[in-house]
């Protein structure tokens, strides 16, 4: 079972502690706002009021047991970067920030932050992708090069198997799995593919436009 400390429950914090929570972990919430966390304190292990910025306070918390330490601090971006440095300061094992820009994101990194997430930006970028197609149905990030796109199957493929595709050796890609009649299964390289299917691809961008013509 995994713990977690979330700094800052306004509605993006609080999506994380109520799934955090979901998934049997101990969520211990933090925030400034005690409407905040008379909210969540149903929902966590247990939720206190307390500025983040203040050494002594955070010192308290006993931060190097938590597995994960959360910064989801929004609007202002000096209490989120301080809290982000004093968590590595107090032997923070895991830090992931909230970044609202790229500017941030980068000084997030350079003071302690492990990982950082832009949300309004990756919600735009998925957003954008399935827009600019109507063959894309989804779209995963997994890093800057490579994600996986959920896509409708070409007519042009109907009845043919992935073997005879043969897409990894042409275009680099992968299908990983198969959705059909709702339900996802894993493919075999004898897997017919139907024209009412949708496939899950990993690659890049650049090959996935290459090999269904977007």
């Amino acid at each position: 079972m995994k713990s977690a400390l979330i700094i800052g429950v306004g509605q993006f914090g609080t999506h994380i502690a109520k799934r955090m929570s979901k998934m049997n972990c101990e969520v211990m919430a933090v925030d400034l706002d005690e409407n905040r966390i008379n909210a969540i304190l149903p929902l966590v292990t247990n939720a206190q009021i307390g500025d983040s910025t203040n050494a002594e306070f955070m010192e308290s918390l006993g931060i190097p047991d938590y597995d994960v330490c959360i910064v989801t601090i929004s609007g202002n971006f000096q209490n989120s970067l301080e809290t982000t440095a004093l968590l590595k300061e107090l032997g923070a094992k895991q830090v992931i920030a909230r970044a609202q820009n790229d500017v941030q994101e980068k000084f997030l990194l350079r003071n302690g932050a492990d990982e950082t997430v832009y949300p309004e930006k990756q919600t735009a970028i998925r957003l954008a992708t399935k827009a600019a197609s109507d063959s894309i149905l989804d779209y995963i990030q997994m890093d800057k090069n490579v994600s996986i796109y959920e896509i409708s199957v070409p007519k042009d493929w109907d009845g043919k198997t992935l073997a005879s595709l043969d897409i990894r050796r042409k275009y680099q890609l992968n299908i990983i799995a198969i959705r059909r009649d709702d339900q996802l299964t894993i493919p075999m390289a004898d897997t017919a593919l139907h024209s009412a299917d949708d496939i899950l691809v990993i690659g890049s961008l650049k090959d996935i436009r290459k090999c269904f013509k977007l």
